[in-house]
């Protein structure tokens, strides 16, 4: 779908990729929130002691599966595995490991220890994907409308302008699966080849390592690739391989499986511990209810526009990009995919997330949505329209900069959380997770103050540089 004419400009994807990775990076979320928390302590065990027992530190979560006299994370062990890097290097760097602090709540020195670790693990996982999410998002943007400005508008409001931004600074994986379901996509829109079909089919198979149920909504992206190349045998073939990348994606999840439990077929879900609900249908999923959807997207605890306005205008920009023949597939499978994640979420008996800003289980549907950004954008004709969208995104980033800032996992007794909870109880109070004021001794409202006085320029110099088009 890419053009000579609309080739995508180096520096704005370079300096796009760095305002995101920074903006993700530059704030932290609250490690010792279970689900923070479980994922991180298999990701030591795995580093200090070689296995995924984390029985030391079983009374520290709620979230954890009992196999046997041993305790484990009960969650898809993707973003355990990504987070094993930098556990390792913090080890290596600082000479300490677990067995050095009290491993409690109440210590001081071990909530340090495992801050260190957790910051160092989006910085090097999520933060990452994050910014490689929003080029990919305006390399779509862009082969789908040819508006650089467009494009543009796409990945800002999708990546700053949601949720997205403030999941990013976590271990949870709702925003790993975001960015890996958007590398498939780029790759599936390119022409059939052997580096399109295997970046694309492993980008499926790691989603489903991270988020189980990532399988359902990538089997969507997966159908709609293999009917975009399906008339040709270099089509073909790139399907092919595509499958095959797909089935080595999971090979983490056997690997890690057999490690922990000694069979590749055994999940931590199937030994949750605390949770019955779990034990309904499959694994806690059953079938969607619609009074849930309409909480997930509206609804005053957990609704999805709530916290991202953007993406009320996302839609309308799927089905213009619905009305082209030559982008409409790309429409269809967006909407699709999308539904295929709100679906699944209001199955889940679950749904809420337990403390969550937005609904946490939607975000790969925030990201999916996102892709009717730029068609949007494109299709303005007056300025007035421009600064009323422009208006939005910029009332979006600044919700979500709150959310990142302050905290990202609200209380589900909370009604609008965002001001009631993020703003009264935390943003307006100055009770801040800034890197420079948790290492540096800084003030959280002066590591506020520096994040925006390095983003806001590079946010202008993007605007500069593709108004110049």
């Amino acid at each position: 779908m890419e053009t000579e004419a609309v080739r995508p400009d180096r520096g704005v994807r370079a300096m796009l990729f760095l305002l995101v990775w920074l903006s993700v990076a530059w704030f932290g979320s609250w490690e010792l929130n279970p689900n923070n928390a479980v994922r991180m302590f298999a990701a030591v065990s795995l580093v200090e002691q070689g296995d995924a027992t984390i029985d030391e530190f079983a009374g520290l979560t709620i979230d954890k599966a009992t196999f046997g006299a041993h305790t484990y994370s009960d969650k898809a062990p993707g973003m355990t595995l990504l987070a094993v890097p930098a556990v390792a290097l913090a080890t290596w760097a600082t000479g300490t490991t677990s067995a050095d602090h009290g491993l409690s709540p109440y210590d001081p020195g071990f909530a340090r220890f495992l801050r260190l670790r957790q910051r160092m693990a989006v910085a090097l996982g999520p933060a990452l994907l994050a910014g490689l999410a929003a080029v990919l998002l305006y390399d779509i943007g862009l082969a789908s409308t040819g508006v650089r400005g467009a494009a543009l508008f796409g990945a800002v409001g999708t990546m700053l302008g949601t949720p997205l931004w403030g999941w990013s600074t976590t271990v949870t994986g709702h925003a790993a699966v975001a960015a890996l379901y958007l590398v498939a996509i780029r790759n599936f829109l390119s022409p059939p080849g052997t580096r399109a079909a295997l970046l694309g089919g492993v980008a499926l198979g790691l989603a489903a390592v991270v988020e189980y149920q990532a399988v359902i909504a990538g089997s969507v992206i997966a159908g709609w690739a293999a009917w975009r190349w399906r008339d040709t045998a270099e089509g073909r073939r790139a399907i092919a391989l595509a499958a095959a990348a797909g089935l080595a994606g999971l090979m983490p999840l056997l690997s890690y499986n057999l490690l922990a439990f000694g069979t590749p077929f055994r999940i931590g879900y199937s030994g949750v511990e605390g949770f019955d609900g779990m034990k309904q249908g499959l694994f806690g999923l059953g079938w969607p209810r619609i009074a849930v959807l309409v909480e997930i997207l509206v609804g005053d605890r957990r609704g999805l526009f709530w916290v991202a306005p953007v993406l009320l205008v996302a839609p309308l920009g799927l089905a213009s990009l619905g009305d082209r023949p030559r982008t409409r597939s790309l429409a269809v499978m967006a909407a699709l995919a999308a539904a295929a994640v709100l679906l699944v979420n209001a199955a889940y008996v679950y749904w809420d997330g337990g403390n969550s800003t937005g609904p946490r289980h939607a975000m790969p549907a925030a990201a999916l949505l996102g892709i009717g950004l730029a068609p949007w954008w494109a299709g303005l004709r007056t300025a007035w329209e421009r600064w009323g969208v422009a208006a939005l995104l910029a009332l979006s980033v600044a919700i979500n900069a709150a959310i990142a800032a302050a905290d990202v996992f609200a209380p589900p007794e909370y009604r609008y959380p965002f001001w009631r909870y993020v703003m009264k109880q935390w943003f307006l109070r100055g009770d801040l997770r800034t890197w420079p004021s948790e290492w540096l001794g800084w003030t959280a409202w002066h590591g506020f103050a520096l994040y925006l006085a390095v983003a806001v320029p590079l946010g202008m110099w993007l605007v500069r540089r593709v108004a110049r088009y």
